[in-house]
C-alpha cells in the first residue's frame, strides 16, 4: 500500500538521526580499537600477527559482504537488515569484551564486521525513499558530520576508557548504544520496500564473496608474507589472481542473468553520474587511508606524540569538516554537486599537500593547522555531494544494491591503499634510512661507523617496525661501551630514523594526492543538476510499506 506521507514527513529527520547513530557506533568502535592495540597485546598475550588480524578480520568481513547485504535489504527491507546488523554488531561487541585469547577476539571482531556490513548499505535506500533529490546533499552531509565526530571522539574517548576502565570497555560501551539504536529504529524508522519482491541470487553471492575474499585477503596480507608464499604451494599473487578470476566469472554470470534477479543489476551503472561517483569514492577510500597511515606513524614515532595527542593534533580537520558540511550539502542541492566536488577534491589535495610540505623531524603541532583546516573543508565538499550526485537519478528498487556497491568500492580503495602505500612507504623508508645512516655516521667515532650503517641496512632488509619511540637502528651495541658513546650512538640513530621517515613520507603522501586529483578530473564529466523542486517534497514513486 502507499506510504502514509504525513508519518514519513514527521519522522524523516528522526530516521536520519537513527541511521547516523548506527554509522557513528561502527566508526567510533574502529578508531577506539586502534588506540587500544597496545593494551590488547598485554591483556590477552597477542602476537603482532594476531593483533593485525584483530583489525583485519573486521575489514575483511565488512568489505566482502556489503553487496550481498545491500541486496538482502532489498528483499527483507532495509530497516529490518539495519536492525539485525546493529544487533549482530552489539552482540559481537559483548563477545569481544569477554574474549580470553586472541582467537576469540579475532572471531568476535569478524562478527562486528558482519554486523557493520549488514547495517552500512541500508541508509542509502531509506534516505532516497524519504528525502527528495533536492535535499539529499544536506542529508548526506550529516553522515560526514558523524564521521568527523567519530574521528575526533575515538582517540579521546578511547584513551580515557583504556586508561581508567580497561581495554574491554571499548567494546562494552557499544551495548547500551546498540540497544538504544534498535529501540529507536523499531519506533521511528518505517519499513519501506520497493513495490516488487526480490529473490537472492545464491550463485552470484558465492562468486562475489569468494572473489572479493581472494582479492582483499591477498591485499591485506601481502606485505606480511612479502608478496610470496603463504603456505606451500599457494602464494599471495595466486590468491589475488584467483579472486580476480572469480570476479570476472561473476561479472559474466551477472551479464547473462540481468533479466532474472541478478545480485548486481547493471542498470545502476547506466547512470553516468553513479558510475563516476563510484570512482570518486574509490579514490577517497584510497586517499583517506593513504594519507593517515604515514601521518599517524609520523605523529607518534617521529614527533613522539601519544595516541591522544596525535588525535587532538588531527582534530581541526574533522572539526572543519563538521562545520562546513551542512553548508556544502545545501550548496550542492542548489547549484549542483558537480561544482562543489570540483572545488572540494582539489582543496582536499592542496590541504594534504600542505601537511606533507610542513612535516619535518622537528615540526610544531600548530604548523599543520592550515593544511588540516583546508583538507577538512575539502572533505566537507566531497562526502555530501558525492552521494547526492550518485543517487539523484537512482530508482528506489536499485537503492539497496547501489548502497552495497558504493560502500564496497570505497572499502576496496582503502584496502588497495593499505597495500600500495604500505609497500611504497616501506621501500622509500629502507632507502632513506640507508642514506641518512651513511651521511650521519660521520658524527660517530670511526670504529663505530661501518657497523652503524650496516645495522640500518639489516633493519631495512628484515622489515621495519615503526612504533612510538622507535629508533630504527637495528644495531647491537658492544658490551662494555662507555655510557657517553652509547648515548651518542642512540642520539644519532634516532636522528637517522626521524629524518629518514620524513624523507620517505614526502613521496609516499604524493600518491594519494595524485589519485584525488585524477578523481577531480573525472568530475568534469558529471551531468550537473540543480534543485528544481520544493525542499519539503517527499514524493517518490513505487514505494510500499510492509
Amino acid at each position: 500500500m502507499s506510504i502514509p506521507k504525513g508519518r514519513v514527513r514527521g519522522n524523516r529527520w528522526a530516521v536520519l538521526v537513527v541511521l547516523a547513530l548506527g554509522l557513528f557506533m561502527t566508526l567510533l568502535d574502529l578508531t577506539i580499537v586502534n588506540i587500544a592495540i597496545p593494551r590488547i597485546i598485554d591483556g590477552i598475550g597477542a602476537s603482532l600477527d594476531e593483533v593485525l588480524w584483530v583489525l583485519n578480520a573486521y575489514s575483511l568481513l565488512y568489505a566482502v559482504l556489503l553487496i550481498t547485504s545491500g541486496r538482502l535489504g532489498d528483499i527483507f527491507g532495509p530497516r529490518n537488515l539495519f536492525i539485525v546488523g546493529v544487533g549482530v554488531f552489539t552482540l559481537a561487541s559483548a563477545f569481544s569484551g569477554l574474549a580470553q585469547d586472541p582467537a576469540q577476539l579475532i572471531a568476535a571482531r569478524a562478527g562486528q564486521g558482519l554486523g557493520a556490513a549488514m547495517l552500512a548499505p541500508q541508509g542509502l535506500p531509506l534516505m532516497t525513499s524519504i528525502f527528495p533529490p533536492g535535499q539529499r546533499g544536506a542529508v548526506f552531509a550529516i553522515y560526514g558530520i558523524m564521521s568527523g565526530l567519530a574521528v575526533v571522539a575515538g582517540p579521546t574517548l578511547g584513551g580515557f576508557i583504556v586508561t581508567h576502565l580497561g581495554w574491554r570497555w571499548i567494546f562494552y560501551v557499544n551495548l547500551p548504544v546498540g540497544a538504544l539504536i534498535i529501540a529507536l529504529a523499531l519506533l521511528l524508522v518505517p519499513d519501506l520496500r520497493p513495490g516488487r519482491r526480490h529473490r537472492l541470487d545464491f550463485a552470484g553471492v558465492l562468486l562475489a564473496t569468494a572473489g572479493l575474499f581472494g582479492v582483499i585477503f591477498g591485499l591485506i596480507e601481502g606485505q606480511r608474507y612479502d608478496w610470496g608464499e603463504v603456505t606451500s604451494p599457494i602464494t599471495i599473487p595466486e590468491i589475488i589472481g584467483a579472486g580476480a578470476l572469480l570476479l570476472i566469472v561473476f561479472v559474466v554470470y551477472q551479464y547473462f542473468r540481468q533479466d532474472n534477479e541478478p545480485l548486481v543489476p547493471f542498470a545502476v551503472f547506466k547512470d553516468r553520474n553513479f558510475t563516476l561517483m563510484t570512482l570518486v569514492l574509490a579514490a577517497m577510500g584510497f586517499a583517506i587511508l593513504g594519507v593517515f597511515l604515514p601521518l599517524t606513524i609520523y605523529f607518534q614515532s617521529v614527533l613522539g606524540y601519544s595516541a591522544l595527542k596525535a588525535g587532538l593534533t588531527i582534530a581541526p580537520q574533522p572539526l572543519a569538516m563538521m562545520f562546513v558540511a551542512p553548508f556544502a550539502g545545501n550548496l550542492a542541492d542548489r547549484v549542483g554537486g558537480k561544482y562543489v566536488l570540483l572545488f572540494g577534491l582539489p582543496v582536499f589535495a592542496a590541504g594534504t599537500g600542505y601537511i606533507d610540505w610542513a612535516a619535518h623531524a622537528d615540526s610544531a603541532r600548530w604548523s599543520f593547522l592550515p593544511g588540516l583546516i583546508a583538507s577538512g573543508i575539502g572533505l566537507a565538499c566531497v562526502w555530501g555531494p558525492v552521494f547526492s550526485v550518485a543517487t539523484r537519478n537512482l530508482r528506489p528498487e536499485l537503492a539497496g544494491v547501489a548502497g552495497g556497491v558504493l560502500n564496497t568500492i570505497q572499502e576496496l580503495g582503502a584496502v588497495v591503499a593499505s597495500a600500495a602505500v604500505g609497500a611504497l612507504l616501506q621501500n622509500r623508508l629502507a632507502a632513506a634510512l640507508q642514506d641518512q645512516a651513511s651521511s650521519r655516521s660521520a658524527q660517530l667515532p670511526p670504529q663505530f661507523r661501518d657497523r652503524f650503517v650496516e645495522g640500518f641496512g639489516h633493519a631495512a632488509r628484515g622489515g621495519l617496525e615503526v612504533g612510538a619511540g622507535q629508533t630504527g637502528s637495528g644495531t647491537q651495541l658492544p658490551q662494555g661501551l662507555p655510557q657517553q658513546a652509547a648515548q651518542q650512538i642512540e642520539q644519532v640513530a634516532h636522528s637517522v630514523f626521524t629524518h629518514g621517515f620524513v624523507d620517505a613520507m614526502h613521496p609516499t603522501m604524493m600518491l594519494p594526492i595524485a589519485v584525488v586529483l585524477m578523481a577531480a578530473l573525472g568530475c568534469f564529466a558529471v551531468k550537473n543538476h540543480r534543485s528544481k523542486m520544493p525542499l519539503d517534497s517527499t514524493e517518490q514513486p513505487g514505494e510500499t510499506m510492509a
